[in-house]
């Protein structure tokens, strides 16, 4: 076997391999032999086949399992001895395309390697982590928010017209072309208008109605509406307004905080300044390691294999077309050309990636299988219902596993390097922070 070098231009590598057609022969026959004990065919015991009769009914079969093996090896022995680490699939073509029995076999290998990466002191890189505290005001400010999570309703002025947010309380019953239709009746229903759970156009023609009025609400049901009887058509509800109620906050006190499941009102703010200080430190630790980034990129110049570009480049241009064009679900749009704006942003993440991985590596940062279960079960949730299908989707999917586990390595080896760096803490307040993850936004 012979392998020829036919390409060295900075990362680009080309080979030509020859694999001999005695070599061929020679592991034709040896696979043939191994499987000659086993193989039973008329007129013949087991095991007694004779051999130019096996080569003659099962040699080209095999003949092509030994060429991809004979490639196959080829190329892990190159790998082994060059060092070399193919940035994505090498490119594998026979040249000899009317090759027959008898013949060399002659391939071409095209790849592009994974760069050398530089050493990187992360010693020396400076950060700054900011603090944030959850003073009083910030507390006060949640404790309302939940106050209105948790409202009431009382009951409005005698004949005050209903607002959007305030409930009503109705009776009801639908008919499609004089019919009265399965679940389209109910008494006492308490609706909140503007809340968005019935129909389209139901709860808006609600408003300004006042107890003990009759309203004809006119809607069309959606076209791809659940039940298929329905979709599309035009139906026709009488209500009969009860009660018409206006939201109330719930007071903050000991029974508010009891329906939190906390123990009394002092018990619910300090779960409220662990949520809030755990809230600022996640967001603190995004514009940490933003900066951790940048310090990154500025510290290591490498040359970057141009297929990993090119194809992060089309990445982003591709998410970023589809962001401003959410109305298209699929991918019938016409092809989308990176910018040198993409090309540049590409770039920046194809050299942190590749950072990051050597890093990663040296530092020996494994994923681990809690690690991976616990993600998988955080967006399993996001599927409600049907969570065990996705469990099984994500464990027979090693594509999906892969999607899964970059972002959770990646996060490691940030924590890893910010271990090594110089981190310096300063306290700020929330608007300060709020700003830093604006600008960060922004960018």
């Amino acid at each position: 076997m012979q392998v020829n070098e036919t390409l060295n231009e900075g990362l680009k590598r080309g080979y030509n391999i020859t694999v001999t057609a005695a070599e061929l022969e020679a592991k034709v026959n040896e696979k043939l032999a191994e499987a000659q004990p086993e193989v039973e065919m008329k007129g013949f015991r087991k095991g007694k086949v004779p051999m130019a009769l096996l080569k003659k009914q099962f040699g080209q079969r095999i003949m092509g399992e030994a060429m991809q093996e004979s490639i196959d090896g080829a190329m892990a022995e190159h790998f082994e001895t060059s060092g070399d680490r193919p940035a994505m699939q090498p490119e594998v073509k026979m040249t000899n395309e009317d090759w027959k029995e008898g013949d060399d076999v002659e391939v071409s290998m095209a790849y592009e390697k994974l760069p050398e990466i530089p050493e990187v002191d992360l010693s020396k890189i400076e950060l700054e982590k900011m603090v944030v505290k959850a003073d009083d005001a910030a507390v006060e400010e949640a404790l309302a928010s939940l106050a209105e999570t948790a409202q009431d309703f009382k009951a409005r002025k005698e004949g005050a017209k209903a607002e959007d947010g305030d409930q009503v309380v109705i009776d009801f019953k639908g008919s499609v072309d004089g019919e009265e239709f399965e679940g389209g009746a109910a008494e006492d229903y308490p609706l909140v208008l503007g809340s968005n759970s019935f129909i389209p156009g139901f709860e808006e023609q609600l408003v300004g109605v006042k107890a003990g009025e009759e309203k004809s609400v006119v809607v069309n049901f959606p076209e791809e509406y659940q039940a298929e009887h329905l979709a599309g058509k035009e139906a026709t509800f009488a209500c009969t307004v009860k009660e018409v109620k206006e939201p109330v906050a719930a007071e903050v006190n000991d029974e508010m905080a009891k329906k939190f499941g906390a123990e009394d009102l002092d018990a619910l703010k300090g779960q409220i300044a662990e949520r809030l200080e755990a809230e600022y430190a996640g967001a603190s630790r995004a514009v940490m390691k933003r900066n951790l980034l940048d310090a990154l990129d500025k510290e290591v110049s490498f040359d970057l294999p141009p297929s990993l570009v090119d194809a992060e480049a089309k990445q982003i241009a591709h998410q970023l077309w589809h962001e401003e064009n959410p109305d298209v679900e699929g991918h019938d749009h016409p092809e989308i050309e990176p910018s040198d704006e993409h090309k540049t942003l590409a770039e920046r993440r194809v050299r942190l990636g590749l950072l990051l991985a050597e890093l990663g590596q040296k530092a020996d940062v494994q994923v681990t299988d809690a690690e991976m279960t616990q993600a998988i079960m955080n967006q399993a949730r996001q599927y409600p219902g049907q969570e065990r299908q996705f469990f099984e989707f994500v464990q027979q999917n090693q594509q999906m596993q892969q999607q899964m586990r970059a972002p959770i390595f990646e996060d490691k080896v940030v924590d890893h390097v910010v271990e090594q760096a110089k981190v310096t803490e300063k306290e700020i307040s929330k608007e300060e922070l709020q700003k830093a993850v604006e600008e960060l936004e922004d960018e």
